[in-house]
């Protein structure tokens, strides 16, 4: 069945759809979305009545603190595509699911072959690089996506640092982020920080990290949070950056 008017309730969806090559059919965003169109408000707070004007046909939301709403959206006669992934591979399940949401099929099977395509060559070049030092161990590297209080990420991201050529120690894959304290990440001295704080996109200076009481010396890197928040194409991208960040060489 396809969508000509579809509102993205959630910067993933935005960015799949777009990858998705159907950009042109979406008639309505929230303001965290960077595609140019009408903002129907915020993540969890979207303006109803300005989303009824619209009169989409399809509307994607994402995440279980989206969940409330998809029903909501449903309650109100609205055909509703929800995703909650929680691999990475699950990931690519919502790729195809959003697609034949869209009626665009053909275009979700691109899309993932695409991103295992990517994929393998990050494994590949992770591969290389491992041979030329084949007794050290992988790096260990620590994910924060929120400061206040610290939380290493979770869900996809342990995923996502396994394909780029780490070791993840803190959270279980799947997993949802969790609280951390100095201690816990002292004790594993990881080789490297990445700071992706949810919803600053790369405005973060590595101080967040290095001027705490934390005794580390790991490596830190800013990366934009939707490189690895967003279970979208730009996860892909993301795991890509890290791969030449733990790899150099």
């Amino acid at each position: 069945m396809a969508s000509d008017r579809i509102v993205s309730l959630a910067p993933s969806a935005t960015a799949t759809l777009d990858a998705l090559g159907v950009a042109d059919r979406i008639v309505g965003v929230t303001a965290h979305c960077t595609l140019d169109r009408p903002t129907v408000g915020g993540w969890l707070n979207p303006d109803f009545d300005k989303l009824d004007t619209l009169e989409p046909n399809l509307i994607a939301t994402s995440d279980g603190l989206q969940r409330e709403l998809s029903e909501e959206f449903r309650e109100r006669g609205y055909r509703v595509h929800h995703h909650e992934p929680s691999r990475l591979d699950n990931v690519f399940d919502g790729f195809r699911s959003l697609a034949a949401a869209a009626g665009v099929d053909d275009a979700g099977e691109r899309l993932v072959a695409d991103c295992r395509e990517r994929l393998a060559v990050v494994n590949d070049r992770v591969d290389a690089a491992r041979r030329r030092t084949p007794d050290e161990p992988r790096p260990v590297v620590y994910c924060e996506e929120w400061s206040d209080p610290p939380m290493a990420a979770g869900n996809w991201v342990p995923d996502a640092i396994v394909a780029a050529g780490g070791r993840y120690p803190f959270v279980e894959p799947g997993e949802r982020s969790a609280e951390v304290d100095r201690e816990t990440v002292e004790a594993v001295d990881p080789d490297h920080a990445v700071l992706h704080i949810c919803g600053t996109g790369d405005q973060v200076r590595p101080t967040r990290l290095t001027e705490r009481d934390w005794a580390l010396s790991a490596a830190v890197h800013v990366v934009d949070d939707s490189l690895l928040n967003q279970p979208s194409p730009r996860l892909i991208d993301g795991i890509e950056l890290l791969s030449e960040r733990l790899y150099p060489e």
